[in-house]
């Protein structure tokens, strides 16, 4: 029996939902038609090419018998859940105070903030965009192989993997576009959390101490927290198209 994949809100986004509760971003009206706006992101070009595509025929390709069918669809699902596992355990070790051994480093706190923000937050943006290349040297794979599976599988889903590489070299520049701002909203976040810092040292008179920086409850900590959430939130979003393909995948079995 294949696994079953978690659904997801198709009209909004974690991701965007997690940074306008950090108030990144202004959240968005749900109301607001999806057709509409993937319509403002394709050019008139890129319409000709989907559209050709689509109106393309379903050449007459064998299609897999059910048991053959329920195997591929098996390995795609498991190797998903292996990269799945893979990039959420990454995230969630290295935003640890005490990760243990991990290839991507938590920034270690320093006795004392420079006076330029931007030089503070630095380390950290870097330890967000490792973990995107991370991202994108293991989703990008998968989602060639889970395709390759399915074109193979049946003329539906082989039309579907077709329309999917289109759709992908269509947004993928403005994807990435988008991606590479989240980091820099970040350090907003940063920013508004050591404020916060100072001015709770100020009414209570007390000294700092960057040794607690990290613990529970303490700023840097609690900035460490927000990132992890912003980065477990991004990869639901990267694995999204892929989850589809499976779903679909699932679905043509049943």
């Amino acid at each position: 029996m294949t696994r079953a994949l978690p659904r997801t809100n198709f009209h909004s986004s974690k991701l965007i939902r997690c940074l306008a509760d950090l108030s990144l971003v202004e959240s968005l009206d749900p109301g607001e038609a999806f057709a509409e706006q993937l319509g403002a992101w394709v050019h008139f070009a890129d319409a000709i090419t989907l559209s050709a595509v689509h109106a393309d025929g379903m050449a007459n390709f064998p299609k897999m018998q059910p048991g053959a069918q329920a195997a591929a669809l098996t390995g795609a699902s498991d190797e998903f859940g292996r990269i799945q596992a893979f990039l959420i355990n990454s995230i969630t070790k290295s935003c640890s105070s005490n990760p243990g051994r991990t290839h991507i480093k938590l920034p270690a706190p320093e006795p004392e903030l420079p006076a330029n923000a931007a030089s503070a937050y630095a380390p950290y943006r870097r330890f967000y965009e490792a973990h995107q290349r991370d991202m994108e040297l293991s989703i990008q794979p998968l989602r060639v192989n889970v395709r390759d599976a399915l074109a193979k599988a049946s003329p539906r889903l082989r039309k579907l993997a077709e329309l999917d590489v289109a759709l992908e070299k269509i947004l993928r520049d403005r994807e990435n576009k988008l991606l590479s701002k989240v980091p820099v909203l970040l350090k907003k976040r940063f920013e508004h959390l050591f404020k916060e810092h100072q001015r709770k040292l100020i009414e209570t008179q007390q000294a700092d101490n960057p040794a607690a920086w990290m613990k529970a409850g303490g700023w840097l900590a609690r900035f460490c927290s927000d990132m992890q959430m912003l980065l477990l939130a991004e990869v639901e979003l990267r694995l999204q198209p892929t989850m589809g393909l499976i779903e679909a995948f699932r679905q043509e079995t049943q």
